[in-house]
Formats: structure tokens, sequence, C-alpha cells
């Protein structure tokens, strides 16, 4: 029985261009790493093992590696940020790991201004095998949350 109309179009469309997607999605060799960005005066290590340091705002992506896009497992994620009342303080620190899938997540309240600059979350990142990557987040005025993946490249 012939397809007629609009059904028929759209059936022979979807499969004229199927092999194309499946094939595109065999194809990808990488992703675009994540730019690097200032460190900035008050980073220190050693921030506690914990996921939150408030709440009102969500923070979460995927680790990735910039050479086919893998999940990265187990990387130490240490974020920083100003407290409420614009003023940095070990009760803002964190370090947290992405889990097997690459996925983290993170809570606190939405970051002040600081100083002259935007509001911001400090990250730095991670994991063996790729080049440690130090960058901010800055949200978007009024939102709650945001997926920030953190794409690192391999060493060399």
């Amino acid at each position: 029985m012939p397809l007629r109309g609009l059904t028929g179009i759209v059936l022979l469309l979807v499969l004229a261009v199927a092999p194309v997607y499946s094939v595109a999605a065999t194809q990808v060799t990488g992703c675009t790493p994540t730019p690097e960005d200032e460190l900035g005066p008050l980073y220190r290590p050693d921030a506690p093992v914990r996921r939150s340091v408030g709440d009102g705002y969500l923070l979460m992506g995927r680790v990735r590696s910039a050479t086919d896009c893998s999940p990265l497992a187990d990387a130490r994620i240490e974020i920083w940020l100003a407290g409420p009342h614009g003023l940095y303080g070990d009760d803002w620190r964190a370090t947290l790991f992405s889990s097997a899938d690459g996925t983290y997540s993170f809570h606190s309240h939405v970051p002040p201004r600081y100083g002259l600059g935007r509001p911001h979350i400090h990250v730095k990142v991670s994991t063996p095998g790729h080049q440690p990557l130090t960058t901010q987040h800055y949200p978007q005025p009024g939102a709650g949350a945001a997926v920030f993946d953190l794409v690192l490249r391999p060493l060399e």
C-alpha cells in the first residue's frame, strides 16, 4: 500500500536522514576544552570534602576528556566562592569528586558580587592523565542552577 500525503513525506525524510545521524554520532572525535580562567589570590588547597556549602544555587555538569568526550570518573573538583556577604572563607570551600559517569553537583548560595567583578564560582579540576584545569563559572542573573561541563586536555 503506497504512503500518501504528509505521513509519507515525513517517513521518507526520516528514513533518508536517519543514516546520516547514526554515522555522525559515531564520528565524534573530541570536545572543546573548557577555557582556563584566573586562579585568584584566595585559593587554598585541602578544602573539606562536601557537595554543599549552602542552598539557593545548584551547579552541575560532567567532567570529560577533550580527546573523545568520554566521562572522567573520580576527578577531584575543588570549589571556592565568596560567602553571602561577599567575603571569602573556609565555610565557602569544598572538594568533591565526579561520579562513575563523570557527573558532579554542588549546592551553594547564589554567588554575590565580589569587589568590582561579576559574581562567580572558582573551580579547579584534576585527574590522572589530564592537565589540571582552573576556571570560573559565571551564573546568569536570576538563575538558581546551571550546567557547567568541565572538559580537560590530556597530558601530552
